[in-house]
Order: structure tokens, then sequence, then C-alpha cells
């Protein structure tokens, strides 16, 4: 028989490490810390997304980018935003670097018919807010009732 010695501190790394690991691959967002790529996956990029009487509207937070530098798709029920932030200077020695940079994604499941041919996106202040009108057959309609 082997006797084999407990050392609490090692269990309590071990512990600490996977804690550590689980939340920075599930809570912390890609936006957090470096902010960087990671593993080839592109950043997440955030986004609300809201429904009116009339439309469906996305807004996405894109700082610094112009309206040719992001590329919108809508593929079937698939709806993609993707581009990329410029990467940090060079030839400098950057006391702090937190802005991110690099590729960033966001891809959602549009579950309401819309009108793509009437689809808008704009920029303002480093927002993207794109308005999908919801196709005609998605609006809310009021039936009257007949009486006798």
């Amino acid at each position: 028989m082997t006797m084999i010695s407990w050392d609490p501190v090692r269990d309590l790394v071990s512990l600490r490490s996977a804690v550590d690991r689980l939340m920075e691959e599930s809570v912390v967002p890609s936006w957090a810390g470096r902010g960087r790529e990671r593993d080839g996956r592109a950043l997440r990029l955030p986004v609300d997304v809201y429904v009116t009487e009339n439309e469906l509207v996305i807004k996405a937070s894109v700082p610094g980018l112009k309206g040719d530098e992001v590329e919108i798709t809508l593929e079937g029920d698939n709806l993609s935003i993707k581009g990329e932030f410029p990467a940090p200077l060079e030839n400098v020695e950057y006391l702090i670097n937190e802005r991110p940079y690099g590729s960033f994604g966001c891809t959602l499941t549009i579950n309401i018919p819309v009108d793509v041919d009437g689809a808008e996106a704009k920029f303002e202040n480093g927002v993207l807010t794109l308005i999908l009108p919801k196709a005609e057959e998605a609006r809310p309609r009021v039936i009257k009732v007949a009486t006798k």
C-alpha cells in the first residue's frame, strides 16, 4: 500500500485556476481586460435588440469605425455583423492599452419576418443602428368584432 500525503495548498491552487478559467471564458465579456482576439475567435460584439410595433431595431457599439468598415449580412433568418478594429500603434510604448482590436462579429437568429428591401443602417457617435421593418404579415392587426 502506498501512502500519499495530502497537500491542501495544491488543491486550492488548482481550484483557483479552474474558477479563474471559468470566469474568463464565460462571465467576463470579450471587451474586458485586453479584449484581443483569442484562440482565433473574433471579439464578441455587444448589441441591443428590441422590437417596436413596426420594426426590429439592432444597436451595436463600434467606436472609431466608418460605415464601410462594417459588414452586415442577412441570409435567411441569420443576421451577421462583422468588422475589424484596427491594431494599436507598434512604434510606441503603451502605459495602458485597453481598447479592443482585431476582428469582431455577432450572428443573430431573427425569428420575425422582416422587409429586407426597407432595411436601414446608420452610424451616429460610434453606434451602429440597424432598422429592419417588419414584414406586413408580422405586423399587428386590429380585428373588429361584428355584432348582430
